[in-house]
């Protein structure tokens, strides 16, 4: 695997960096562009850096899987009583607690904001799926919420 290349966004002009495309190829960690152009020390160096962030990745990925997994029950278990997918007052409360959390790890706030706000819309449209699988619509209540209902990210 190779690190992310950047890319130019032709409306903003602005450069984003991507993954690559996901290969049958195995995961090297010492895959990188600058393998030959810095100094052997210093990349023995970088990849040992590296290999740290890596198994902090692998953490999050296992996480967020375990996460998903108990937000799963939530789903089923507002399906089963007809409660909305979403629920703005707990998510408010959330991201403030959040926020509040980073600001102690010294995190940036705004980050972990849209972070959980990401997480948060995706656990709605899961909870969404599930609550159409038990037969449920998406009108009244349960009704995806619009974007501006969520509390300001600070971006």
């Amino acid at each position: 695997m190779t690190e992310p290349r950047p890319d130019t966004d032709a409306e903003t002009n602005e450069t984003t960096r991507t993954a690559p495309a996901a290969t049958s190829q195995p995961y090297d960690p010492a895959a990188s562009s600058l393998t030959g152009h810095v100094d052997p020390a210093v990349m023995a160096e970088l990849l040992s850096i590296r290999s740290s962030i890596d198994n902090f990745d692998a953490t999050l990925v296992y996480l967020l899987a375990e996460r998903f997994k108990v937000t799963q029950r939530v789903g089923f278990l507002k399906a089963k009583h007809h409660l909305p997918p979403a629920d703005p007052t707990r998510e408010a409360a959330q991201i403030a607690r959040l926020r509040r959390l980073a600001e102690e790890a010294q995190l940036d706030p705004a980050f972990a904001e849209k972070f959980l706000n990401f997480i948060i819309s995706e656990v709605i449209r899961h909870h969404q799926a599930i609550a159409e699988d038990h037969g449920q619509s998406r009108t009244g209540p349960e009704a995806p919420r619009e974007e501006a209902a969520r509390p300001d990210s600070g971006a």
